[in-house]
């Protein structure tokens, strides 16, 4: 292993990727053998891009160079954009972080969460998002298969800002990640002004969809769905909507490895990672950064990966075809 390693962050400093990788980096430092000098090199840009094209072009695979992504990162990738100059096959992943969601609505609608949710089916309702092939996209594709009346309004710069829209009243439906959700929506809910509905779940180490842990009471959209419909969710939309969950939730933040490493540095960085994970001081000092989820093993999150990054011809053709008749974007 050599003694200094570059980590490769497509974010400015301070953004949440950022913040992410130079928590973790001092453990991996810790826990790899040789103790490497890890140095963080951000190259923002095109929304990640910018700096996953420069690693995929230059970084060497002697155990020298590391890659932190994340869903914007990943989503570009799947939908083949013209942009990306990298290929998740050339990587392989040392752990993974994955992150959950939960959608919420305006209490204007309704009580309780069966109001709510009643009147969503025949009320036409805003949604204040970034774009529609971006973090929103799963929750976009879950709100159509609910047969909720939903107009999203695009342009915002962040899921802040949507959150802003929604306290302003200018949309009564939002979603946000765990973090936000615990740190500016509870306190709407504990107002009285909002009513959360449903979590987008949490992937288990054999793939299943299951309740998020950080919200056990809440239902997850399947459990909604099949309430709804009376039979569990299938076909390509839900195909589109699990495949984008994981690559976007389940495995939203991780750090990669150039796919030619030599095995035993792939093993080392692995084993590294497993080590601390498990670590008491490591768990009780993430959880302010990682909320209540437990970081993915390099090799789960390979499995995992592989089955989520490519999209087949069915679900590709439905994906197109539904972000062109609601949106207009083209992919």
């Amino acid at each position: 292993m050599p003694g200094n390693v570059t980590f490769t962050v497509p974010f400015g400093v301070g953004g949440g990727t950022d913040v992410w990788a130079r928590f973790l980096a001092p453990w991996l430092t810790e826990y790899l053998e040789s103790a490497p000098t890890i140095m963080i090199d951000n190259v923002p840009g095109g929304g990640s891009i910018n700096g996953a094209n420069v690693f995929a072009r230059r970084a060497s695979s002697d155990g020298s160079h590391i890659l932190a992504t994340s869903a914007s990162t990943q989503f570009p990738a799947m939908l083949n954009e013209d942009r990306v100059r990298y290929d998740y096959a050339d990587w392989l992943p040392v752990l993974a972080s994955p992150t959950g969601g939960v959608v919420y609505a305006s209490s204007e609608l309704g009580e309780d969460q069966d109001a709510v949710m009643a009147a969503l089916l025949e009320t036409p309702v805003k949604f204040a998002a970034q774009t529609p092939t971006g973090l929103e996209m799963p929750v976009l594709i879950a709100l159509d298969m609910l047969d909720m009346d939903v107009t999203a309004v695009f342009g915002m710069r962040s899921r802040g800002e949507g959150r802003l829209a929604f306290e302003r009243g200018e949309a009564k439906i939002d979603f946000q990640t765990t973090s936000a959700y615990f740190s500016s929506v509870e306190p709407l809910v504990e107002a009285g002004d909002a009513i959360p509905l449903f979590s987008l779940g949490m992937l288990n180490d054999e793939g299943e969809l299951v309740r998020d842990p950080a919200f056990p009471d809440l239902p997850t959209f399947s459990e909604v769905y099949a309430e709804l419909h009376g039979a569990a969710p299938e076909g390509p939309a839900y195909d589109a909507f699990r495949q984008f969950f994981a690559a976007g939730f389940a495995l939203q933040k991780l750090i990669m490895l150039p796919a030619d490493t030599p095995q035993d540095i792939i093993d080392d960085y692995r084993s590294a990672a497993s080590a601390f994970i498990n670590d008491e001081r490591f768990l009780e000092e993430s959880e302010a950064q990682l909320g209540p989820y437990s970081l993915v093993n390099g090799s789960v999150a390979e499995r995992h990966l592989q089955e989520v990054m490519t999209l087949d011809d069915g679900t590709r053709e439905w994906l197109a075809e539904w972000l062109e008749s609601r949106f207009g974007a083209s992919i």
